[in-house]
């Protein structure tokens, strides 16, 4: 099965995000390194993909390696399209970090569904937008998108 056997993010080192969310970095890495799917179209005959992810200017970079770091594509995509999801996600992933310190369970479940679905609608705009280009399923979209909320999180 066609696979990511390694994630990197390159981030403006002045603007890192808060623990909390480089938690939520660390976990979506961690669960895309041991379960994933994803197949470079043009490039079945590969497995193993490395993928680095960076922004520049008002686009992602997800540049597509080799496991022998040879690039294979680079693609650069719109954040325009997600940049209502990912105000929208840091907004409840705010509220959920916050819950978590001082509401009882039922609260913080109820946000963490609202989370969820936005989560879900972030997932479904990566894969709309690698169409084409990478084949996936919904988990490793939903890791994906993580990295690009985390990528794109400005310290208020």
């Amino acid at each position: 099965m066609p696979k990511l056997t390694s994630i990197n993010i390159k981030q403006d080192d002045f603007n890192l995000p808060t623990p909390e969310v480089l938690q939520e970095q660390n976990l979506a890495i961690y669960d895309l390194k041991h379960s994933n799917f994803f197949q470079l179209v043009g490039f079945e005959s590969l497995n193993f993909f490395v993928l680095n992810i960076s922004s520049k200017g008002n686009s992602l970079v997800l540049e597509v390696n080799s496991e022998k770091d040879e690039i294979l594509k680079t693609f650069f995509l719109s954040l325009t399209p997600l940049r209502q999801i990912i105000n929208d996600y840091s907004t409840i992933c705010e509220s959920y970090f916050n819950a978590v310190k001082q509401l009882p369970l039922d609260k913080i479940e109820a946000i963490d569904m609202g989370r969820k679905g936005i989560h879900n609608e972030g997932a479904r705009v990566i894969m709309e937008r690698l169409e084409g280009r990478v084949k996936t399923d919904m988990e490793t979209a939903r890791r994906i998108f993580t990295l690009v909320y985390v990528l794109t999180y400005e310290r208020s």
